[in-house]
């Protein structure tokens, strides 16, 4: 997103500055390797004070997760409920949804500029990339007579529908998605943008709230998980033996659920692993390395809720215990880990896009990046 040009105008001391920034940083591009001029202004620091007071310490265990002279940075705004991020290692780009403006979004590291990846993305929500690096799209509602269904974005550009049906069903509104290393391709399906014209088309769902699998080879569907209100965020554990569920719509509080995943890609006993607080919205979730989870956190927009409390990124121990919060001034509905050495926390929100580096990374770094 770039700024429009106008007609000339006396220029003010802050344009003159700003002007002079883009100058030396255009020079010093020229002068070195032709790598594209960095846009000076694009990242903005929320705190100018390290160690960033947005970092909040609920455990000391937390501390070795924090890098001292490292906050938080908004890279981008202007957007609306942003989902989903999935990082390309291989191009140093970020992907993510733009949901109810029907678009997939790509920020780029190497010259911190964002554009339009892909319009009409059939309301797109969760993204991922397979154990080849190909784009798994969760496509939320529908344009047209496609939509609601799970793709694969080939290298030719092309779409293959993974999964669109199930008992002869159109699926809700596919909304998260995970591969595992066997190269199945796990997925939430609740409701959620089949209830307005704004996430995509109001419509009545045709199956019950539940999670599913698709086949890495055979491409069979299985539903894994029923009886489940409102599914949300999944995510795996670094040894793949759990496997980690929001429930959205939990009552009186939203959960995350552990399953015990067996080796035929069923699921076994589960246990409650984290509940959230008081009108705390759980929404996506990542491991780390060390089995921690990066919860997606924010208000539930009730009376009694407290955003400036809850709104960002909490994290969470192998135990279930909360050990630290990572502060935003909106909502974090999803989040990913990325950037040259997997370091990088990208956090979407409610209309901006946020980065913080972390002493930590993906428990699938390294495997596919």
């Amino acid at each position: 997103m770039h700024d429009s040009v106008d007609a000339p105008s006396p220029p003010q001391k802050s344009s003159r500055r700003r002007f002079l920034k883009h100058t030396l940083a255009v020079a010093a591009a020229s002068a070195g390797a032709g790598l594209l001029p960095r846009n000076a202004d694009a990242a903005e620091a929320l705190s100018q004070r390290y160690p960033d007071p947005l970092i909040e310490i609920l455990d000391d265990s937390f501390m070795a997760y924090r890098i001292f002279n490292a906050g938080v940075e908004r890279l981008a705004s202007g957007l609306h409920w942003p989902e989903g991020p999935v990082w390309s290692g291989d191009g140093r780009y970020l992907l993510f949804s733009d949901v109810p403006n029907n678009r997939i979004m790509r920020w780029d590291e190497i010259s911190d500029s964002l554009g339009v990846y892909r319009y009409n993305s059939n309301f797109s929500n969760g993204l991922t990339r397979d154990l080849q690096g190909r784009l798994i799209v969760c496509e939320g509602s529908t344009t047209g007579s496609e939509g609601r269904r799970v793709t694969r974005t080939e290298p030719d550009g092309s779409t293959t529908v993974l999964a669109e049906r199930f008992d002869g069903k159109r699926f809700n509104s596919p909304n998260d998605v995970v591969v595992k290393r066997d190269g199945s391709i796990w997925f939430t399906d609740p409701p959620f943008q089949t209830g307005n014209n704004y996430e995509g088309h109001k419509i009545t769902p045709e199956l019950p709230d539940a999670v599913y699998r698709i086949d890495g080879k055979t491409l069979e569907v299985t539903r894994v998980i029923e009886n489940f209100s409102g599914p949300n965020g999944l995510c795996f554990s670094p040894d793949e033996k759990t496997i980690y569920v929001v429930e959205g719509r939990a009552k009186p509080n939203r959960l995350v659920w552990a399953y015990a995943v067996n080796p035929d890609g069923t699921l076994g006993d589960r246990r409650k692993h984290i509940e959230g607080l008081d009108y705390g919205a759980l929404d996506g979730l990542k491991c780390d390395e060390d089995g921690n989870l990066w919860c997606g956190w924010g208000s539930t927009g009730a009376r009694e809720a407290k955003p400036e409390q809850l709104d960002g990124v909490r994290v969470f121990n192998p135990q279930g215990k909360a050990i630290g919060h990572i502060h935003l001034p909106e909502r974090c509905p999803n989040l990913c880990f990325g950037g040259a050495a997997g370091n990088r926390l990208f956090m979407t929100s409610s209309h901006s896009l946020y980065a913080l580096y972390v002493n930590t990374r993906d428990a699938t770094f390294g495997q596919r990046r």
